[in-house]
């Protein structure tokens, strides 16, 4: 027999099978009974095409793909999302680095944009997000803020005020309430409130927008920032009191849980702690430039230098 006769042949007994499970061979009968099976003939027809041979395999593959997309969109997702980025030869970009501004405020702005706009703030993923599975990344980028929160505070408080005894700058009060905002809130929250809210990015994008409108003043001769040793010592000595009750965290934990097989907590705190840290160096290398001129005053280069390379 020919490879097209016996093709022939398997297409024909598929046509009986095919036939016999639809029951065309039968006739309905007249009357009430064909008028029945009338009604039911779209449902029939439905369960006729359910049932064709192929149509079940066709929906295990179906299922299967889609439950293999699901399966892989998360791991390859994070591993795409993941991102701590700690450079430290990062440098805020030509529109936020004014000339006569202050450059420990454009390098805040900087961050604020690279973590936010760039990098994708993952702190407040959803679920159908693959950074919801991150730990690592958002930790980092939470303690990141927290620092830059400490120094929107130092601004406001302090060296956007002369002799910090004038009135507060609005811009820099504002931002420090908005960089004060938690980083895990997203647009919508059913367990808090059925209406939405302002998302964590949305609040520290206008932050950005107020140091960036501050500096900008600055360079015009319209603000304040008040370059005294007082200041920066005072500013100094916050951001060391801030990360020392960082250590304080670190060293209790290692204490408490030391004899723990496995911790899931423990990378939470060196990440937050990391990312403050970096916070605090690049937020100090620019107060370095603005206050370089006090610093050689000082005769301090040195003690300075030892300081930022304790950071690394």
């Amino acid at each position: 027999m020919s490879f097209s006769d016996r093709i022939a042949g398997w297409r024909e007994n598929l046509r009986h099978r095919w036939m016999y499970r639809r029951g065309d061979g039968t006739q309905s009968p007249a009357g009430g009974a064909g008028g029945a099976a009338g009604q039911g003939g779209g449902i029939g027809r439905l369960l006729g095409g359910l049932n064709r041979p192929g149509m079940g395999s066709m929906a295990k593959r179906a299922g299967l793909a889609i439950a293999v997309i699901i399966l892989l969109y998360y791991p390859i997702g994070m591993l795409v999302v993941h991102k701590v980025d700690d450079n430290i030869d990062f440098a805020p970009s030509a529109a936020g680095a004014v000339e006569g501004g202050s450059m420990a405020v454009a390098f805040a702005a900087g961050l604020i944009e690279r973590e936010v706009n760039e990098n994708n703030w993952t702190a407040n993923d959803p679920f159908f997000q693959p950074g919801v599975l991150l730990d690592n990344m958002p930790n980092f980028q939470q303690g990141l803020m927290s620092a830059l929160a400490r120094f929107g505070f130092e601004l406001t408080d302090q060296l956007g005020r002369t002799r910090g005894s004038s009135e507060a700058d609005p811009d820099l009060q504002r931002a420090a309430g908005l960089l004060q905002y938690p980083g895990n809130v997203w647009i919508w929250n059913p367990s808090v409130s059925l209406a939405p809210r302002a998302s964590s990015e949305s609040q520290y994008r206008d932050a950005r927008k107020r140091l960036l409108a501050y500096n900008a003043r600055l360079a015009k001769g319209e603000a304040n920032y008040d370059i005294r040793a007082d200041n920066l010592l005072a500013t100094i000595e916050r951001f060391a009191a801030d990360l020392g009750s960082s250590s304080a965290l670190i060293d209790r934990r290692v204490n408490e849980d030391a004899g723990n097989f496995f911790d899931s907590q423990a990378d939470d705190i060196f990440y937050f702690t990391k990312g403050k840290l970096y916070g605090y160096y690049m937020v100090l290398q620019g107060l370095g430039q603005d206050f370089e001129p006090v610093i050689k005053e000082r005769n301090l280069q040195k003690p300075w230098n030892e300081m930022m390379e304790s950071f690394r």
